[in-house]
């Protein structure tokens, strides 16, 4: 089906939705008139990354407006290092390691989780940190270590499972702290990390705990427009309506098209727990380096239930695999299609980088819905 019979069929969308997306799939057209250049946006969040490629949405946007993929998938900027730290800590005799699915099949330098398993780890799949606490509390011969992987949407859960833990008087439960902080990664990429980027698509679920103002230096500093999404195509559309808009009226704003679930303060109770628990300090980032104030370690108070302090993992060193443009996707510089790997040797079946393992990966969706 071409470009022109995709538009008319509305996409991926349902037939109540057609309609409403067509005309604002016109309002695009005439917004982009007004434009001189070409321009990009980077989707941060890998959710976004999923349902614009589910919702086949670039084949309605004009020509000249291209979507980038950004660091916004948690499992995929996992550093490789941090990957081959939970596999040792996993190793250890009498541990047991509660991790979110995804992060079982991401390889790094000793191999996976999985494989890691798979040689007689004792390592469980959660749904939540606070499994891991029912692990810990069922379990008292075992240290559980729970992989606190995620961004500003998960910290809160996980410093609820150690204010859990400490209620509970658990001794043997612990947290390896690899969360990741959102905007002082974009700041990273506005600064010359990635590619660039005349306008940012915000991660919805993020925003919805930390609020619209941590993104301000975007829109003020770098002059690039900026708006908070939903995740039904409709929210998505109708936010890249409101960054050309923007684009063609020279403005420069942190927009909210997501008012039905982002608040401009975010959730202060939400915050507050992850205040208690943690504080912010250098975080290592897949392809991005180290990225100042970017992750959460333990205070002082907390300290007892930090897995990185206990267990002391060796500083491995930290590898990408070879061939892999999973980095360079993740900043904009690379579409998944442009790796001479991607659905040859890295498949779901048989993933080489993060982004065809995670559920949020750029390559798992391009792979399962197409690129355009």
């Amino acid at each position: 089906m071409n470009r022109a019979n995709r538009r008319s069929a509305g996409a991926g969308f349902s037939l109540q939705d057609a309609p409403t997306a067509a005309r604002i799939a016109a309002a695009l057209d005439e917004c982009v008139k007004t434009l001189k250049k070409p321009v990009s946006f980077m989707e941060v969040c890998g959710t976004h990354t999923v349902a614009i490629a589910m919702g086949g949405i670039r084949s309605l946007l004009p020509r000249g407006v291209k979507l980038l993929s950004g660091p916004g998938c948690p499992v995929c900027v996992t550093a490789p290092r941090d990957i081959d730290r939970l596999h040792h800590t996993a190793s250890r005799k009498g541990v047991i390691l509660a991790t979110f699915g995804d992060m079982v099949r991401v390889r790094g330098s000793r191999g996976s989780l999985e494989s890691c398993r798979e040689n007689g780890a004792d390592i469980r799949v959660v749904y939540s940190p606070l499994d891991a606490v029912e692990l810990a509390r069922e379990n008292h011969g075992s240290k559980v270590v729970f992989a606190g992987v995620g961004f500003e949407t998960t910290a809160p859960a996980i410093a609820a499972s150690v204010l859990e833990a400490a209620r509970l008087g658990l001794k043997n439960f612990y947290v390896y702290p690899l969360m990741k902080l959102v905007p002082p990664a974009l700041e990273t990429v506005l600064s010359g990390g990635g590619a660039a980027v005349d306008g940012l698509l915000l991660p919805g679920h993020v925003s919805a705990v930390i609020g619209l103002r941590p993104y301000a230096f975007a829109a003020g500093r770098h002059k690039v427009p900026c708006v908070v999404a939903g995740f039904e195509p409709l929210d998505i559309l109708r936010a890249i309506h409101m960054l050309l808009r923007q684009l063609a009226e020279g403005r420069s704003v942190v927009e909210n098209e997501y008012e039905r679930a982002v608040k401009t303060e975010g959730n202060p109770m939400a915050m507050k727990a992850i205040d208690e628990v943690f504080r912010p300090a250098d975080g290592l980032w897949r392809s991005l380096g180290v990225i100042p104030g970017s992750g959460l370690v333990f205070r002082k108070d907390f300290a007892s239930f930090d897995a990185e302090k206990f267990f002391q993992p060796p500083d491995f060193p930290n590898a990408e695999p070879k061939g892999c443009l999973c980095g360079a996707v993740l900043t904009g510089r690379a579409a998944p299609a442009d790796c001479r790997l991607f659905g040859k040797k890295c498949t779901p079946a048989d993933p080489v980088g993060p982004c065809m393992v995670s559920s949020e990966g750029a390559c798992a969706a391009w792979y399962r819905y197409g690129g355009n």
